[in-house]
């Protein structure tokens, strides 16, 4: 491009496309109808340039970090010329055009200017409810994807600001809670129209010049940026195999491998030879899997750098068409983190001996989702939980791992508070607590897990949840030791105990009965014995170990 913007206009531009998509992420926020999107912040929003790279990002989750810009070029490969001022297109396909599962419903709209086609904003965000067999869409046994909801294949939800009614009847008329689901999609059309007045401002005011150019020039900076970084890293080849724990419907373990190449100027990721999509819905998108390594990408290169695709250039992804990680339809997907976390998790794990003052041990890999249902007291109305878990990350080389934290997948999300989530659902939650089960020793300790326990409040209560990591333990880093798994148990109210499970769908509950959440606290790092005394001493005081580990694991013997 000819034009060129002065450094100074450039850098108030940049900040400005910057502030577009946090200001989209609030109106997001602030206009939902869903806990999920405007307590626990499970949605993305950015602004791609014409061709579809993403250039900035408003990001709650970071598992959403490489689906937007699919999105929009999945609009561009299926609509070409037919894309218009007033457009808004919705789309949620998990094989095609930046899909995770059918419940992060993507909504995409074209920016024009003066009859131009300037960019694009995109939004994804995670409705509580696409119908499917299940409550909340989301399903630990189902076997095609057809069972888990409606698909929206990149199709017109606006056409030229002429809404498409048959498109609402029919969300309408498929989800089980319409208000929430449409009021949702209300909400992400807000946001999206806010960042396309942002920019017509800007455009009106540099020129559309002005802010074509400094799109690509944010973008060319980002690359220079992240290879600056690249540089930095040990070069070599890194190979590591993993196993999920199972796919919800047998128990075999399921085998992913990495073959890492870094070089001077690219991060190449080789996942061949992983596992052939499996029957239980634990299979990933490709987008899915690009989401995961670029975020562990990020932490390696550069966290605090500002996320667009220019930033992703020198990074290759490698992987086989219909493997676990890369599925095809028809392949189950409503649990798609438990094996596209692993993309992350393998990179990590190849790195940390190597980068310490990047990577810490290891954390508890799971979104840990529960999704809990049934009568409310005393009304006549059916609720719904839908939420992650936060628990234990792992220790670092020179500092104690953080408890009580959502999984890397999962971002800058939160939990649901105690009092909303008595205050709207059939649930009393008895214990909201850190697990303090001594695991995860080292000369800095790692971050506890969390143990939650809900009781319901009426009968005919169903729980569902996915709890990835049950199997095995997170991993301890330079003789720190393992941590725990994760898991839950529900206690009957005549005192039985079922459990525990990483996986279980639709359990029934009745009035009184208690579902237990135990998530895993995270790896040590460095040799128990070599922590401090007084660091000890605290943990001791503060009841996160006993004085029996303080002994046994630690060498610390107290004084009379």
């Amino acid at each position: 491009m000819s034009y060129n913007t002065d450094p100074f206009t450039y850098e108030v531009i940049k900040d400005s496309l910057i502030s577009t998509g946090e200001e989209m992420f609030i109106a997001l926020a602030r206009t939902s109808m869903s806990p999920i999107i405007y307590e626990v912040l499970d949605y993305a929003c950015g602004l791609t340039n014409k061709k579809g790279e993403l250039v900035t990002l408003g990001n709650g989750v970071t598992g959403f970090i490489g689906m937007l810009s699919f999105m929009v070029k999945e609009t561009l490969k299926t609509y070409g010329d037919d894309i218009h001022e007033g457009d808004v297109f919705i789309l949620n396909d998990p094989y095609n055009g930046g899909g995770s599962h059918l419940c992060d419903v993507g909504l995409v709209l074209p920016i024009f200017e003066d009859g131009e086609l300037v960019a694009f904003v995109a939004n994804k965000a995670h409705w509580t409810e696409v119908g499917g067999k299940d409550t909340g869409s989301m399903s630990t046994n189902s076997t095609e994807v057809y069972q888990e909801g409606l698909q929206f294949p990149c199709i017109k939800l606006f056409d030229k600001n002429v809404k498409n009614e048959a498109i609402i009847k029919i969300i309408e008329s498929n989800v089980r809670f319409p208000q929430l689901s449409i009021g949702d999609m209300w909400a992400q059309i807000a946001s999206l129209k806010t960042g396309e007045r942002r920019i017509k401002g800007l455009c009106k005011k540099y020129s559309t010049d002005a802010i074509l150019e400094s799109m690509d020039r944010f973008l060319d900076q980002g690359e220079t940026l992240t290879l600056k970084e690249i540089a930095k890293l040990p070069n070599g080849v890194y190979e590591v195999e993993e196993w999920i724990d199972d796919d919800g419907i047998t128990d075999d373990l399921i085998p992913v491998q990495l073959k890492l190449t870094i070089t001077d100027d690219e991060f190449i990721c080789d996942f061949r030879g992983s596992s052939p999509q499996v029957q239980g819905p634990i299979n990933s998108s490709y987008t899915g899997l690009v989401s995961a390594v670029r975020t562990i990408f990020l932490a390696i290169t550069n966290p605090s750098q500002e996320v667009n695709d220019g930033a992703f250039r020198p990074l290759k992804i490698i992987t086989d068409e219909g493997s676990i990680i890369s599925a095809k339809r028809p392949a189950p997907v409503s649990m798609y983190w438990e094996s596209m976390l692993y993309g992350t998790e393998m990179i990590w794990r190849a790195l940390a001996p190597v980068l310490p003052k990047r990577l810490t041990a290891g954390h508890l890999l799971s979104v840990c989702v529960v999704i809990m249902g049934g009568k409310l007291p005393e009304k006549d109305e059916n609720f719904l939980i839908v939420e992650p878990s936060v628990g234990g990350w792992g220790a670092a080389d020179d500092f104690d791992g953080d408890t009580g934290q959502f999984c890397i997948s999962d971002g800058q999300t939160f939990n649901v508070p105690v009092e909303i989530a008595e205050h709207t659902y059939g649930i009393e939650v008895e214990e909201f607590s850190m697990r303090t089960d001594g695991k995860g020793a080292g000369k800095h300790r790692r971050g506890s897990g969390a143990v939650r326990t809900y009781k319901a409040l009426t009968d005919g209560q169903f729980f569902t949840g996915s709890f990835g990591h049950h199997k095995s333990n997170t991993w301890g880093a330079d003789g720190g030791h393992e941590g725990s798994n994760n898991e839950f148990l529900f206690v009957k109210a005549d005192g039985t105990v079922d459990g525990p499970y990483g996986k279980y769908n639709q359990y029934p509950l009745n009035k009184g009965d208690k579902v237990v959440l135990r998530t895993a606290t995270g790896g040590g790092y460095g040799d128990p014995k070599a922590r401090s005394r007084e660091a000890v001493a605290r943990d001791l005081k503060n009841g996160i170990i006993t004085s029996e580990q303080a002994q046994n694991v630690y060498g610390y013997e107290q004084s009379n």
